[in-house]
């Protein structure tokens, strides 16, 4: 066994990134406060050709240097805006025909292995601030909520692993 160099990775360049199929994926970022957190987001998106991250409230934008330390240049392929209001965000990928799903502990809270996408859906995922999660006002808004089963002591995640975990099934689906 040997670690692959980055030549044998045949890793795509940004300009070849940019015009690949993306996947029916939109992330929603609302009010993450850690911009190491947001720049794990950007990295797992590229990793998984995410189509477009939504960065909304007070979660911080590029450039950013402690964004650019976890991001390792993510932020250049992936397609980013920024929205003041999440609600506004959730509902502008709503009017685009997307079904948005809280990624949140509520009392309807469809577990993630559980989860069934309908053929053809495109699907918007929300995820929360670190301490009080996704707004109370964008909750209504959602088709759903995901949660992430968990057995052990805590309950809960890091957003940015939280995050990685829900962006990597839908995609296995998508």
């Amino acid at each position: 066994m040997k670690k692959l160099s980055m030549d044998e990775l045949h890793r795509v360049s940004t300009e070849e990134y940019k015009r690949q199929a993306k996947t029916p994926l939109v992330v929603v970022l609302d009010n993450v406060r850690s911009m190491y957190n947001v720049g794990s987001i950007f990295r797992t998106c590229d990793g998984f050709s995410v189509e477009r991250l939504l960065l909304c409230g007070i979660t911080a934008r590029p450039p950013h240097k402690e964004i650019a330390k976890t991001a390792l240049g993510a932020t250049e392929s992936v397609d980013w805006q920024y929205y003041p209001d999440v609600v506004e965000a959730v509902k502008a990928v709503k009017a685009q025909g997307y079904s948005v799903y809280a990624v949140e502990q509520v009392d309807t809270s469809i577990m993630l292995n559980d989860f069934q996408l309908t053929s053809g859906e495109k699907v918007a995922i929300v995820l929360g601030n670190e301490v009080f999660g996704v707004s109370d006002e964008v909750l209504p808004l959602c088709d759903g909520a995901l949660e992430i089963p968990q057995s052990g002591t805590k309950h809960s995640f890091n957003v940015s692993i939280a995050g990685g975990i829900v962006i990597w099934e839908l995609w296995k689906r998508l």
